[in-house]
């Protein structure tokens, strides 16, 4: 037990005065539901990057939907690519409608290894005869 703690003593005191050797590490995602009458829709979008003390940068995204309807339809999409560069893409979309009562979310998330993570969800749900609810929420993280 005492070597463990002389050599996490001595991993901590290395840590702290060496800097340059620090791993920088990026999170973050946004995620939303709507509902209305017998529907509901939700979607989620998460990323993450890491640079190691040698400069090599990993990323990672991943990204998912559901959409329920009591009596009606219900469908949901993923989508992800690689864009341009160092660049990770994702879309979830999912929807739900009964008649003219629906629920919508979308959510939207991009990773640029090294440098940043960015979601934005927007939901959307209506109830004829009333007014659409709508929220948009969004994050980046540098």
């Amino acid at each position: 037990m005492r070597t463990f703690l002389t050599t996490s003593a001595v991993a901590l005191l290395l840590a702290a005065a060496s800097p340059a050797l620090a791993q920088k590490s990026i999170t973050g995602g946004t995620g939303g539901s709507a509902a209305a009458g017998g529907t509901s829709a939700s979607t989620v979008g998460t990323g993450g990057t890491s640079t190691s003390p040698t400069g090599s940068t990993g990323s990672s995204i991943a990204a998912g939907g559901s959409a329920a309807a009591v009596d009606g339809k219900a469908q949901t999409g993923v989508s992800m690519n690689k864009g341009t560069g160092p660049v990770l893409n994702s879309n979830a979309r999912a929807q739900a409608h009964e008649g003219g009562t629906f629920s919508r979310s979308h959510t939207r998330t991009k990773v640029k290894a090294g440098e940043e993570v960015g979601s934005t969800t927007k939901t959307m749900s209506h109830v004829p005869g009333s007014k659409p609810t709508m929220s948009t929420t969004s994050t980046t993280a540098r």
